[in-house]
């Protein structure tokens, strides 16, 4: 595995940054449009100095523990996990990914406390033209409280919206995805790191 950590800047500098190195993916005025990168980054760390990344490639170890957990293989090679800190407390951590609806993308952010726990469950952008209900709050708000250890199923312990099955799947599928990037890719190596 390999990681590149990010640069140590200011807030609000940072998010700029990651803004024009992320958000270019994103449609300027697409009608689903609810946040940005650096939006969203904002919202889900207001008090935090910094947020940071850290750029994780999946080597084959890491690819091999991550489709095992999931049942599936990852679409991509690598993932950004984005850390928020206070001096050297980590505050944090988010990631912003992408999965398929019944026709298109949907780009979603997940916000995780240190320990790996879902805190919050943002729709970034929603491009299908049905199914628009799994951005409710009502619905998000399920996902508070889910650990890796959780099924984050659709059906099983996140209950589909009327209209917006296959929408829901997907959310819980990019939801649970996201818990298990995080354990194996962040918390379980920086387990094993000597302290001090």
């Amino acid at each position: 595995m390999s990681v590149v950590r990010g640069m140590m800047v200011k807030h609000f500098a940072l998010v700029l940054l990651v803004g024009l190195w992320l958000g270019a993916s994103l449609p300027a005025r697409a009608a689903g449009t609810f946040f940005t990168t650096p939006q969203v980054l904002k919202e889900f760390f207001p008090k935090s100095q910094r947020v940071t990344y850290r750029k994780v490639k999946l080597g084959p170890p890491e690819l091999a523990a991550v489709q095992g957990r999931l049942g599936y293989k990852p679409a991509k090679p690598e993932y950004v996990i984005f850390v928020a800190t206070t001096g050297e407390h980590v505050d944090g951590y988010a990631i912003i990914d992408e999965e398929l609806g019944q026709h298109e993308q949907i780009t979603f952010a997940v916000k995780l406390s240190p320990e790996g726990v879902v805190e919050r469950h943002e729709v970034m952008v929603y491009r299908e033209s049905y199914g628009q209900e799994i951005t409710d709050a009502r619905f998000r708000r399920q996902f508070q409280g889910k650990t890796a250890k959780d099924p984050v199923r659709a059906g099983v312990d996140v209950d589909v919206v009327t209209g917006a099955t296959i929408s829901s799947r997907s959310m819980a599928m990019g939801v649970r995805r996201a818990l298990v990037l995080l354990d194996e890719l962040i918390l379980k190596p920086d387990l094993g790191t000597p302290k001090g």
